[in-house]
C-alpha cells in the first residue's frame, strides 16, 4: 500500500477541529451514561440469588444458535484492547494529544468497553456458557491479532470502522428483537442499548468520512474502492476455539448469524448502500480520473453484491461450540 502520510496527517489535523467540537453529538456523559450495573443483580442485596435464578430461567429460552451468536458479539466487544491499539497506530493520531484525535479515541473506546463488561456479566450469570472456554477464544482473539488491510491509512481506518459500527448496531440490534421473541426482556433491553451506542459511534465516523472527502475527494474515494475491492471483514474473523486454527470458528459463527438473520449478505450490501447515500457519493467533485474511476467501481457493486448475497443459502446446523453447555 504506497501511500502519502504526510498529506494524510495534514487532513487529519485538519478537521480535527470538526470532530473536537462535535464530540458531544456522538458520545453520552459519562457520569450520567448507563452502566453495566444498571442492568444486572446486585450482590448486596437479599434478592440477589433470586435474581440471578430468573435469568438463568429466562436464559434457558434462548435458542443455540442466539447463544452462539451473543457469545462471539461478546468476545469481539471483549478484543477491545486490540481495536484500540490499531486505532491509535493511525497516521494523525498522536499519543502525546490532549486535545486531538487522542481525546477521540480514548473517550470511544470507553463507552466501547462497557458493551463486553455488560454481556460478559450476562453470560456468566446465565449458566448456559462454558467460560472457561469462552475466555481461551478471548486471549486468542486479542492475541491473533487485527489485520484489516488498512494499514495505518487513516482514511481506510474510517471507512472501515463506519462500515463496522453500522454492522455492529444491525447484530446487536436484531439479537434484542431476537431475545425478546424467546422470552428474555433483559437480555434484549442491554443489546438494544449497546445498539444504540454503535450507531452514535457510526455516525460520528461516518461524517469524519464526509469531511474528509470535501478537502480530499480523489483519495478518499480510492481508499473506499480499495476496502470494497479488499471486502470489509469483521473484526473478530481470527475467532477460534482451543484446538483450532486462527479463523476456523469465525465461519461457524457467522455460519449462526446468517441462520437467524442476525447479520447476512443482504445487510452488507445495504450497509454499502447506506454509506454510497451518506457520503452522497454520486455527487462528489473535484477528483482525477483514478477517483472517478474509484467512483465508477464503487456505484455498480451493490447491483453485483446483490446478485450473489440473494444466490446464498443458509448454512445447515452442523457444528457444536466448545463455549456452550449441553442442556
Amino acid at each position: 500500500m504506497n501511500i502519502s502520510y504526510g498529506a494524510r496527517r495534514e487532513v487529519m489535523q485538519h478537521i480535527e477541529k470538526y470532530m473536537l467540537e462535535n464530540m458531544n453529538n456522538y458520545l453520552k456523559p459519562i457520569d450520567t451514561n448507563w452502566q453495566p450495573s444498571d442492568f444486572l443483580p446486585d450482590s448486596s442485596h437479599d434478592d440477589f440469588f433470586e435474581k440471578v435464578r430468573e435469568m438463568q430461567d429466562s436464559a434457558r429460552g434462548l435458542s443455540y444458535d442466539l447463544i452462539a451468536v451473543l457469545i462471539g458479539d461478546t468476545i469481539t466487544e471483549e478484543a477491545l484492547p486490540t481495536y484500540e491499539s490499531w486505532l491509535a497506530m493511525v497516521e494523525g493520531v498522536s499519543k502525546n494529544e490532549e486535545g486531538g484525535w487522542m481525546k477521540w479515541l480514548r473517550h470511544w473506546t470507553a463507552e466501547e468497553n462497557r458493551h463486553g463488561d455488560l454481556l460478559n456479566k450476562y453470560l456468566y450469570l446465565s449458566g448456559r456458557v462454558d467460560m472457561r472456554q469462552m475466555e481461551i477464544s478471548t486471549q486468542y482473539l486479542i492475541a491473533d491479532g487485527f489485520d484489516i488491510g488498512t494499514d495505518r491509512d487513516p482514511y481506510r481506518n474510517f471507512i472501515y470502522t463506519s462500515f463496522q459500527e453500522l454492522a455492529t448496531n444491525i447484530s446487536h440490534r436484531r439479537v434484542a428483537s431476537l431475545a425478546k421473541k424467546d422470552g428474555d426482556t433483559l437480555l434484549s433491553k442491554m443489546c438494544g442499548v449497546i445498539a444504540s451506542d454503535e450507531a452514535r459511534h457510526a455516525k460520528a465516523y461516518k461524517d469524519f468520512i464526509f469531511q474528509i472527502l470535501q478537502v480530499d475527494p480523489s483519495e478518499v474515494m480510492i481508499a473506499f474502492e480499495d476496502m470494497m475491492r479488499k471486502k470489509i471483514v469483521m473484526p473478530a474473523h481470527f475467532l477460534r476455539e482451543i484446538g483450532k486454527k486462527a479463523g476456523e470458528t469465525f465461519t461457524h459463527f457467522a455460519d449462526a448469524a446468517q441462520r437467524l438473520g442476525v447479520y447476512t449478505a443482504i445487510d452488507y450490501v445495504e450497509i454499502l448502500e447506506d454509506l454510497i447515500k451518506d457520503w452522497q457519493i454520486e455527487s462528489v467533485t473535484g477528483m482525477n480520473d483514478a477517483g472517478e474511476r474509484a467512483r465508477d467501481y464503487i456505484m455498480k457493486l451493490p447491483n453485483r453484491l446483490i446478485r450473489i448475497a440473494e444466490r446464498i443459502k443458509d448454512p445447515g446446523l452442523a457444528y457444536k461450540f466448545s463455549w456452550i453447555h449441553s442442556m
